[in-house]
């Protein structure tokens, strides 16, 4: 059984005990905050693997709570799941911007959200790798040491950016990134890169991954993912 600890940050009982009633009967420790202050106390202090955490809260709002735990020198690694009613494109933007790692409206099916918390902690694991490890994911096999990238047994000619922006996409498979996400984390040398580039430099990967396209999926207004 499953033994990580999920803090729920929800003020509406229903919804959480909802949530708390399935992830324990997952096997997962459940903390639970009525407002955005005892969230973030319990998030500090509890040090949970994954945060579920709903954007209307009394007092402070879910929004400011992510942005207090995800920047500054005190910075939490933790995943957060935003849990909203709010279901607009720039909802979720601004959440993924702020940090979140993942955004699910509600109305929600409690074993969808269970399936977002069990990828979460997988991507947990994919981010402590050591970034110059090998790794695998469907056909691909990417090497950062070595700067190579497999497609079964052929090599993929990419440049500097197009392996940065794969490699990246790779270790988090299911993860959705922004624009401007991918631009932070891969910005090279070879040029500069801007957000709007990162879209020419997607439709490249795709093509040189030809038939294997569809790995690289499209998160319409929001960004790109690497499929799962």
């Amino acid at each position: 059984m499953a033994k990580e600890h999920i803090l729920v940050v929800e003020d509406e009982e229903d919804i959480q005990e909802l949530i708390r009633y399935n992830l324990q009967r997952e096997g997962y420790q459940v903390t639970c905050a009525s407002s955005g202050e005892a969230g973030l106390e319990a998030a500090r202090s509890g040090r949970p693997d994954v945060i579920i955490l709903d954007i209307m809260l009394p007092g402070m709002n879910g929004l400011d709570v992510c942005r207090d735990l995800k920047s500054g020198p005190n910075a939490l690694p933790t995943p957060v799941i935003i849990l909203s009613a709010r279901g607009e494109e720039t909802d979720v933007v601004t959440g993924l911007e702020l940090g979140a790692d993942d955004y699910v409206t509600k109305p929600f099916s409690p074993k969808i959200l269970i399936a977002r918390v069990r990828a979460a902690l997988r991507r947990t694991t994919h981010v402590e790798l050591n970034p110059q490890d090998p790794l695998s994911i469907h056909e691909l096999k990417i090497n950062p040491g070595k700067h190579e990238a497999f497609l079964g047994e052929e090599p993929l000619v990419l440049t500097a950016t197009e392996f940065r922006i794969l490699h990246f996409l790779s270790k988090h498979p299911g993860w959705v990134f922004t624009r401007k996400q991918i631009v932070d984390t891969v910005h090279g040398d070879d040029y500069p890169v801007t957000e709007r580039s990162i879209d020419v430099q997607i439709a490249g990967l795709r093509r040189k991954l030809g038939e294997m396209a569809d790995y690289i999926e499209t998160v319409r207004g929001i960004g790109y993912r690497m499929k799962e």
